[in-house]
C-alpha cells in the first residue's frame, strides 16, 4: 500500500509542483473520508489540486462555480413535472459526483453554502421529502478567496465544521516557479492524465486507515488538546467532539502515509494545525501568543502523564 501510495503523491506532484506537504494532508484529508477547504489568494493552483487529485485516484469530478446568484436548486437538483408520465422527475445536481470541486464557495450567499451540509456530513442529499445517496467515494474540495477581497461572504461555523482540514498553497519556491513556468501547456497535460488507482483501491485504503491502531495515551493527548482549547479565557468557543473525532481519524491517516500502524503524537501534531485552525477564535481575554497563532498554543501541551 505504501508504494501505491507514494505513485499518487507523486502523481499529483507532477501538476503542483514544490508542494508535497500540502498534497500529503489532503490525501490524509481523502482517506480519513474527510472533506477539504483550501484557502489562498486566486492562481496559486487550487483548482489545479482538485483536478490532479480527482484524475490521479479515477474519481468523478464535477466542478461547481459558487456566485453571488448561485441557488441551492443549482447544486442539489431540482424536479420539474413531466407531462406524460404525470409526474414529478427529479434532474439530480451536480453534488451526484465523487469528487465535488466547490470553487470560490465563500462568493455564494449563507443560503446556497448551507445547501452542502448534510451532504458534507451524511453523504446524502434530501429533496421533497425524499432522502437520495450521493456516490461513493464522496470528495469536496472547496477554494476559498481571502476575505478581504470583494465579493465574498463569511462561511459560517456551521460549514466549516464539515471541513475535516483547512490547507493554504501559498507561493512556490523559486525552483518550482521556474519548473512551471518551462511547461508549456500545463491544462493540456492534466487533461492527459491517466488514473493511477481505481476507485475500489482508494476504498481499500480508506479502510487500512481504519485499522491504525489508536492506544489510551493518544486518546488521553488528544482529549488533553480538546480540554485545554475550552478555555473560555483563551478561545471563543472550544473545539467540539465532531473536530475531536476529526483529529483522530486524520492523525490514523498521517501514521499511515508514513507507513505506521499505530499513531504517534507527532502525527497528531502533523495535521492539528490544518484541523484545528479554522475552527478556533481567540477569545475576548486571550494572551498575545494566541493571538498572533492560535494554534500554537494548543502544539505546547505537554502530552498527559500515565
Amino acid at each position: 500500500m505504501q508504494a501505491k501510495l507514494a505513485t499518487i503523491i507523486q502523481g499529483i506532484s507532477r501538476f503542483l509542483l514544490g508542494k508535497e506537504h500540502e498534497i500529503r494532508l489532503a490525501m490524509a484529508c481523502l482517506l480519513a473520508r474527510g472533506h477539504l477547504l483550501i484557502e489562498d489568494i486566486p492562481g496559486v493552483g487550487k483548482t489545479t489540486m482538485a483536478e490532479a487529485m480527482a484524475r490521479v485516484l479515477g474519481l468523478q469530478l464535477r466542478r461547481i462555480q459558487f456566485t453571488s446568484d448561485l441557488l441551492p436548486a443549482d447544486i442539489l437538483g431540482v424536479s420539474v413535472f413531466d407531462r406524460r408520465e404525470q409526474d414529478f422527475a427529479f434532474h439530480p445536481g451536480p453534488i451526484f459526483a465523487q469528487v465535488i470541486l466547490a470553487d470560490e464557495i465563500n462568493r455564494a450567499a449563507p443560503k446556497t453554502q448551507s445547501a452542502l451540509l448534510e451532504a458534507m456530513e451524511e453523504g446524502q442529499v434530501t429533496m421533497d421529502g425524499q432522502t437520495r445517496v450521493l456516490p461513493q467515494p464522496f470528495f469536496v474540495i472547496a477554494t476559498q478567496n481571502p476575505l478581504h477581497q470583494i465579493g465574498t461572504f463569511p462561511l459560517p461555523e456551521s460549514q466549516l465544521d464539515r471541513f475535516l482540514m483547512r490547507i493554504h498553497l501559498g507561493y512556490p519556491d523559486p525552483e518550482a516557479e521556474r519548473e512551471l513556468l518551462r511547461l508549456a501547456d500545463p491544462r493540456k497535460a492534466l487533461r492527459a492524465c491517466e488514473a493511477l488507482i481505481h476507485p475500489e483501491e482508494q476504498q481499500d485504503l480508506q479502510a487500512g486507515v481504519l485499522r491504525v491502531h489508536v492506544a489510551d495515551a493518544l486518546l488521553d493527548y488528544i482529549q488533553a488538546l480538546l480540554h485545554a482549547s475550552r478555555d473560555a479565557n483563551v478561545y471563543q468557543a472550544g473545539l467540539s467532539p465532531r473536530a475531536g473525532r476529526a483529529l483522530l481519524r486524520g492523525s490514523q491517516s498521517w501514521a499511515f502515509l508514513e507507513g505506521r500502524s499505530m499513531v504517534l503524537p507527532e502525527d497528531v501534531q502533523a495535521v492539528l494545525p490544518s484541523i484545528t485552525a479554522h475552527r478556533l477564535r481567540p477569545g475576548r481575554d486571550a494572551p498575545d501568543a494566541v493571538l498572533e497563532d492560535p494554534v500554537d498554543f494548543l502544539l505546547r501541551i505537554p502530552l498527559p502523564h500515565p
